[in-house]
């Protein structure tokens, strides 16, 4: 079986890895509109929308009270994670897992560097697995950029490196880290309803 995931959406602009800029204050309250609660220990906007709203926080792995917090990168544009939802919903996280122990063959076009090739490159599951490990990896390496946290030591986010248990978290880090990092949130980006060259911020009812 192939599966054909389309050309990447055009999301250059959008990238933000560490180091950060520090979130300003219209952002963290733009962030705490969003979530319906007040932001905590935001250091950085990962993504944004092409309007500027922020798409993707980035979050101290030990928040201030104390606590480990695994997920470096949160959704936080509620017509992404709306979206995102309904993919959860509709049973797409086992046809991704599926990806990362069957026989699928998952065809992409070539990644957002200018000198990569033009052609699609297949891929096939092992390789998609050992994709999603790298990922896995470099969401730990950036994370750890500020801090090393031990009660969370080698534990990701969305199920990473072998399982699929979180779409919203695996497109936040597909949305921060670029495409080409992230398969199988590159993959869930595109199977939804939303685009990330469009702002929908005016769409999305409070």
């Amino acid at each position: 079986m192939s599966l054909r995931l389309a050309a990447p959406r055009d999301r250059r602009q959008l990238v933000t890895r560490p180091p950060f800029a520090p979130p300003t204050e219209a952002d963290i309250a733009a962030v705490s509109e969003q979530l319906g609660r007040p932001a905590r220990d935001v250091v950085g906007i990962a993504a944004r929308c092409v309007c500027g709203a922020p798409t993707v926080v980035s979050t101290r792995p030990r928040l201030a009270d104390g606590t480990p917090f695994p997920t470096f990168y949160y959704l936080t544009h509620p017509a992404a994670t709306a979206a995102v939802s309904t993919l959860e919903a509709e049973g797409e996280m086992p046809k991704l897992a599926a990806l990362l122990g069957g026989s699928e063959i998952l065809s992409t076009e070539s990644p957002t560097a200018p000198t990569a090739p033009t052609a699609p490159t297949a891929l096939t599951s092992p390789t998609i697995s050992a994709h999603y490990r790298a990922a896995h990896e470099s969401y730990i390496a950036d994370r750890e950029t500020f801090g090393s946290v031990p009660e969370i030591a080698g534990i990701s986010a969305g199920g990473m490196p072998d399982r699929v248990k979180c779409l919203h978290a695996l497109v936040g880090h597909a949305l921060a880290a670029g495409v080409g990092i992230n398969p199988i949130g590159d993959l869930a980006l595109e199977r939804s309803s939303w685009d990330p060259s469009v702002c929908e911020c005016e769409q999305v009812p409070s």
